[in-house]
Formats: structure tokens, sequence, C-alpha cells
């Protein structure tokens, strides 16, 4: 089997490591892994397959022609500086800023970057990749490729198959974003804050989020434009047109903090140009690729972000006619942020590289 030589920009966050994970659960034909960090992390170390790599600091690499792309794949596991990198892959998860000036470096040298940030969602001629649902977006020339954002990702994996059925006309959703969402200091604070409150003790001060976290809901994620939404909720309207290619699509999120650690919840409603009943919508959401549907509210069976940690599936369910609107479905959904929502789909637009032969 080919292998490809691949690096981790930002292997040392959140998304980073699930990252170098998520390559190794699936068995990406890595050759050579090069990890990627500021010098704060630099020169820790990460196991992947059995072996230690040592995180690089990326801002040590002055000469660019060392990333440049070669013909084949070595299987080391580890970097050779002097000799170059050879890659053929990154995966770039450590900010929109690093992302900005990083990334065209490595696709000047003819390597394919998949950038977990927000810098380059928006770019006309810049991909912006589900694998499941716009592989076709894809294509050898276009080096840089953007993965969406988390919550949008778990969303269009669910409506694509409905909008292909029946046309979307409409959007509205509520999300309930989990805290590892924000990132790990973010997480690092929710902790504190609920062993501060367990131990009857003052309540730490919010420093990453706008607002305590521990038992409490935020309605801000990101921040407010001049239309009163967030950034975040934009981002949902833009990259779901973006994604399924309808620009004619009404979107409307609210978009909130809430108290779990891991795994985004929506509360999504949809209006379609043709009708769909609840057990159409199941029907084909049985059928489609990285959805499993949990619908049985007689049993309390339902999606619920502690059973959706750590899978790599899109879970669905309390689909049900909306009584307010004739050609309307309400629905319920589930997906781990850290996975879906961010490393999962990276691997996965590698693996859709590889298998078209553009690696």
């Amino acid at each position: 089997m080919k292998k490809y030589n691949v690096a981790v920009v930002g292997a040392t966050g959140a998304v980073g490591l699930e990252m170098v994970k998520m390559l190794e659960k699936r068995d990406f034909p890595v050759g050579n892994l090069v990890l990627f960090a500021s010098s704060r992390t630099a020169g820790k170390k990460l196991s992947f397959k059995g072996k230690e790599i040592v995180v690089e600091d990326i801002n040590k690499i002055t000469d660019y022609s060392q990333l440049r792309r070669a013909s084949s794949a070595t299987t080391n596991y580890a970097s050779s500086a002097s000799t170059g990198y050879s890659l053929d892959v990154a995966l770039f998860s450590a900010g929109a800023a690093i992302s900005k000036d990083w990334a065209p470096r490595f696709a000047e040298q003819g390597i394919f970057v998949i950038d977990n940030s927000s810098y380059f969602r928006m770019e006309k001629d810049v991909p912006l990749v589900v694998p499941e649902v716009n592989p076709n977006t894809l294509s050898k020339e276009k080096k840089i490729i953007a993965n969406p954002n988390c919550s949008t990702i778990q969303m269009v994996v669910v409506l694509k198959p409905l909008h292909d059925a029946a046309k979307i006309k409409r959007i509205i959703v509520s999300t309930y974003q989990a805290v590892s969402g924000a990132g790990g200091r973010a997480l690092d604070e929710f902790e504190n804050q609920t062993r501060a409150w367990a131990k009857g003790e003052k309540i730490p001060p919010a420093v990453k989020l706008p607002y305590q976290i521990a038992f409490n809901v935020i309605p801000q994620i990101d921040v407010f434009l001049e239309n009163a939404y967030t950034k975040e909720e934009m981002k949902m309207a833009n990259e779901t047109r973006k994604i399924l290619g309808d620009d004619t699509i009404k979107i409307s999120a609210t978009c909130v903090r809430v108290p779990v650690m891991r795994g985004h919840s929506e509360s999504v409603w949809i209006e379609t140009e043709e009708k769909l009943t609840p057990q159409d919508a199941r029907d084909i959401l049985k059928h489609s690729e990285g959805v499993v549907v949990v619908d049985d509210p007689s049993a309390k069976k339902y999606p619920m972000p502690i059973d959706a940690a750590g899978l790599q599936i899109t879970f669905v369910g309390r689909i049900r006619e909306d009584i307010s609107s004739e050609n309307g479905l309400a629905m319920w959904i589930v997906s781990d942020n850290l996975l879906k929502g961010a490393a999962l789909n990276a691997v996965q637009i590698a693996e859709a590289l590889a298998s078209k032969g553009f690696l």
C-alpha cells in the first residue's frame, strides 16, 4: 500500500491530539509523521503506533523548501529536518493566524493542507468539505482545503440526504455546544469551576469564556456582529449554503455554550419544498453514510452527547412533524465535536484525497 508523509500542525492542542489519534485509529497509511506546534509546547512527545514523536517548533523552519513534497514516503514516524520533511498532506489545527501564514507556505511546496481554522472557509476557490456531502469539490489543483465549523459539519451530514430528497428551503437551528469546542483552557476552566462548587469553595472567575460555564449556559459563541448574530451563528448559515451548494436556503442560528465536556447537540427545524413525513426522513437517514438514527420516544431513546463522545458517528433522533408548518420537520442532532466536528472530518478528507489519487 502506498504511504504518505503527514504533518499535524497544532499537534498539542485538543483537536491536534485527536488528529493524531484518528490517523492511528483509522489506519491512515502514514509513512512519516511530523508533529508541529509553537515553542510553548515544542519538545513534548506524543505517541503514534507505539513510537514516541517529538513535537517540533514550526517557527524554526526558515527554509520552506524543506517541506517540499517528494515522490514516495518512508515509514519512520519521525521527521528529519536536516534532509527535509517530504510532506504529502498537512492537517492544521493551530488557529487562524497560524493558518494564514503557514498554509500557503505548505501549499506552495505542493503539499495538501486541510485546515481546521475559519480563515479559508469562505474563500471562493477553497473547497469547504464534508466527505459524505461534497467530495466532488476536491481537486488535484486546489491544495488548501477548509474543514468546516464543528456545528455545521454534523448538521449538513444529516440534512444533505433530506435536501436531495425534498429540497430544504429554510433551516432554524439552536446549538448546545460543549466546552471542549472552546479549547483546552476552557475545559480546564469548566473543570476547576465544577470542583470548586463541589467543595463549597468560591468559584474561580471566567477567563477563557465570557461567563462562568459551570451550572450555566452562555448564549454567545465568538464575537457579536453588526446584525446582532455572533460570528459562530453566521458561520453556520454561510458554510451550510456553501457546502450544500445552494444559496437560496434561508438559515437562522442561535449558538449556545453549555456545561458539557464533549459532544455538540442541535435542535434543527427544516422546511422543505416537497413533503417529507417523519418516517420518510428516518428511512432516508437510516441509509445515509455516517448517520445513525436513534429515535424511539416510547423507550426514551434519543441521542445524547454523553453517548456520542468518542464515537465516529453523527446521531439523529426526535424526528417529528412540525405542527405549525405543513412541510416542516424538527429533529435533534448530536455528534462528538472533536471528532466528526474536527479531527475525524479532516482525516476523512485526507482519505478522500488518497482514494481519488490526488496525494
